[in-house]
């Protein structure tokens, strides 16, 4: 299936509307695409075996994103259709709908392994309590102007966490307060800080396992950024990583990881582009339906669990990821 640049937008009106059967017909038809293993240069193939299968953890969403792998064995899945936030079974691949949630997006844990979401309808950062069954409002506001639609967040080496607010899920008939899509800190003490507004549409971000770096990627102009990050929180130095770009509906850079020696995991055209940390695309894992996001599971962080169309697939590396939250 393929992703369109305005799917999100797409999803998030279909979505508020309750509409599901409308989200599907709304999304363009992507040529058949099979598995495979793209290796540009030799660099590809210490990182992913040739003989490396993709298999399918589970199937029949309505839109996957934003997976979180659970040591208990299961894997935490927004569905962006149905509006809910999903444990998925690794055993067996059956699905537990733990909360209702208007267009639940990119997830991650924060250092006590508490959920935290971005919830595009609420226009704000959630943190799910322990059992799942309420959330506090972590961010929603910047300057007393609501947030755009959180997309994705990460945790950041000073403990602080870090998202991106572009419009793409901006729900139908709400007005946008904020003039620009930024990316920001949330601070230990619930303060919000800017820290830029020069991407056009920011998506997925990552922090380098060095703390050092900051990629953010643009899903319009259909790049990776990278910073500088500093003591302070603060980001310098911005400037083009790598390009991603393809066809009006062959994908776009959406979520992103990285691995223990630096290397980018980066959703992009037909599948997740693999980035040396120099930005050389060393190759790509070309899965079955436009993937959205990703993370590293198992008990040695070597496998991608990728969210993609209606599916969440996994494929084994050779590489260890980096988890910031362990």
């Amino acid at each position: 299936m393929l992703y369109m640049l305005s799917r999100i937008k797409t999803l998030s009106m279909c979505a508020v509307a309750g509409i599901a059967f409308q989200c599907l017909a709304a999304r363009a038809q992507a040529p058949k695409v099979t598995f495979k293993l793209q290796g540009i240069s030799p660099s590809f193939w210490n990182l992913v075996d040739r003989n490396a299968q993709l298999t399918t953890v589970a199937s029949g969403f309505g839109f996957t994103e934003g997976p979180v792998w659970d040591k208990a064995g299961y894997l935490w899945v927004s569905d962006e259709v149905s509006n809910k936030l999903i444990r998925v079974n690794l055993a067996d691949g059956q699905k537990q709908e733990v909360m209702a949630l208007g267009d639940p997006d990119g997830n991650t844990y924060d250092k006590q392994q508490r959920l935290l979401d971005c919830a595009s309808v609420l226009r704000a950062v959630i943190r799910l309590s322990v059992d799942g069954k309420t959330y506090e409002i972590l961010a929603d506001q910047y300057q007393g102007k609501r947030l755009n639609s959180p997309n994705d967040v990460v945790l950041g080496p000073d403990g602080a966490l870090y998202f991106t607010d572009p419009i793409s899920d901006l729900p139908a008939g709400q007005k946008q307060e904020i003039p620009f899509e930024g990316v920001y800190r949330i601070s230990k003490d619930g303060q919000v800080q800017l820290l830029t507004k020069d991407l056009t549409e920011p998506n997925g971000l990552a922090f380098s396992p060095d703390g050092k770096n900051l990629y953010v990627d643009d899903s319009a102009q259909r790049n990776i950024r990278v910073y500088d990050f500093q003591p302070d929180g603060a980001l310098a130095n911005g400037r083009i990583f790598g390009d991603e770009k393809a066809g009006p509906k062959e994908g776009v850079p959406d979520g992103m990881k990285v691995d223990m020696e630096g290397n980018l995991y980066a959703v992009g055209p037909y599948g997740i582009w693999v980035w040396n940390p120099q930005g050389t695309h060393l190759g790509t894992i070309v899965v079955p339906e436009q993937p959205a996001n990703l993370a590293w599971g198992d008990a040695d962080y070597s496998t991608l669990y990728i969210t993609a169309g209606t599916s969440v697939y996994k494929i084994h590396t050779k590489a260890r990821g980096f988890v910031p939250y362990l």
